[in-house]
Formats: C-alpha cells, sequence, structure tokens
C-alpha cells in the first residue's frame, strides 16, 4: 500500500496587512475530501501538524457539507508529530490549504527540509489552495529554492481579492519571486498542474481533481 503524508497547519489565525488577528485554520473540504478521495484509492494516509497541536478547522469552511467528516475524521483529534516524521516512510506528501499554513508551514524548516528530501528522492509533492505556502519554507542552505522553475498552481490574486481578506502577503507573488512558474485557472475553476513529481491545485474547487491525480501519480 502507499503511503502518504498530509502535513496540515497548526494555526488558528492569520495577522492580516493592518496587523489585525483573523481567524483561521485548515479548510475542511481540502483535508476531509482530500483523505475520502486518497483511501478509496487505496492510499495509506497519516496527518501530521507541526508539534503535533489538534488542528483548528477555518469555520468558514463548515457549511454543513464537511461538518460531520470534520467531527468524525480522528485523524485530525489525534495527528502525528510533524518533527517526527521520515520522508523515508513515504511515498508522497501532500499539503493542504486554509489560509493557516501562511501562518506556520510557511516557515517551517522541519517542513522545508522534508520537502527537500521528498523532492530530491523522486518522490511525489503535492500541495492545494494556500498548501503551496508550505512550499516556501523549502530553502536550502545556499539560499536556493527547491522548486525553481516549476509550474505551479496556486490561490491566485485574483481569487484573494474576491474573497475579500487583507491576507499579508500573496502567496503566489512569493513563490513567483522565488522562482516558481504559475500556471492559473479562472477564479474558483478546477486546475490542477502536473510538473514532473510535483501536483498542484489551485482552490478549494480543485480537491477532489487534485487528490484523485496525486493517487494515479504515487
Amino acid at each position: 500500500m502507499k503511503k502518504l503524508l498530509m502535513v496540515v497547519s497548526g494555526a488558528d489565525s492569520l495577522t492580516l496587512a493592518d496587523g489585525t488577528s483573523h481567524p483561521t485554520g485548515f479548510w475542511a473540504e481540502e483535508v476531509v475530501e482530500s483523505v475520502r478521495v486518497l483511501r478509496s484509492e487505496g492510499v495509506e494516509v497519516t496527518i501530521a501538524t507541526p508539534g503535533g497541536v489538534v488542528p483548528t478547522v477555518d469555520k468558514a469552511s463548515l457549511d454543513g457539507t464537511f461538518d460531520e467528516a470534520v467531527a468524525s475524521l480522528h485523524d485530525l483529534r489525534a495527528p502525528a508529530v510533524l518533527e517526527e516524521m521520515n520522508a523515508a516512510d513515504f511515498d508522497a506528501i501532500y499539503l493542504p490549504g486554509g489560509h493557516g499554513p501562511m501562518t506556520d508551514l510557511a516557515f517551517d524548516k522541519t517542513l522545508g527540509a522534508l520537502l527537500a528530501e521528498f523532492h530530491d528522492s523522486g518522490k511525489l509533492v503535492a500541495a492545494l489552495c494556500h498548501g503551496p505556502a508550505g512550499l516556501l519554507s523549502a530553502v536550502r542552505a545556499d539560499g536556493s529554492f527547491v522548486f525553481a522553475g516549476k509550474e505551479m498552481a496556486v490561490f491566485s490574486d485574483e481569487e484573494e481579492r474576491q474573497g475579500g481578506l487583507n491576507v499579508p502577503y500573496s502567496v503566489a507573488g512569493r513563490l513567483e519571486e522565488l522562482g516558481a512558474r504559475l500556471a492559473t485557472g479562472e477564479p474558483w475553476s478546477s486546475t490542477v498542474v502536473v510538473d514532473g513529481r510535483l501536483v498542484t491545485g489551485q482552490n478549494p474547487q480543485s480537491t477532489a481533481a487534485t487528490a484523485t491525480k496525486v493517487a494515479a501519480l504515487i
């Protein structure tokens, strides 16, 4: 059975551009639907968070559709400790979104080292929506970005604008500054980009397609 490490943000707030604090966390659909699709395809999924903290669901993502699934997913109540995870034990790593990753995963050195190891060993790396913020952590000691030159999708600046949240930085912009090549679909479209062993999805509408592609490529 193929094994996948899903790294979920442990953040519960995001400091906005005006300095105020906004409650956030992981996006319900992006976690529970990804887990459902992956496990239905026979992939063993381990959920980990920084420090093993119980992750917070972004309440804006609870609309009655995924509420029960979030509550019943045991992995979210007892996640593995990210710092104890080894790339050698998994075939792929997957970063779902919500704005949480902008707070913690984007700056997590443990995650950055894991991503580099997955990439360098030819294993699959996947990220969804704001999950690519976690890719920002993958900077080598010499300052080079592990995913420089890679084509990828990420929650777009236009989607951010339409969402109305005054975020502290543009994930898309920072990835591009580091050398990523952005492939942006229409706002709220299901857009999945595959570049070698990197799979990225643009937004929550891309969740099922992203997870399906990951399951096929592991």
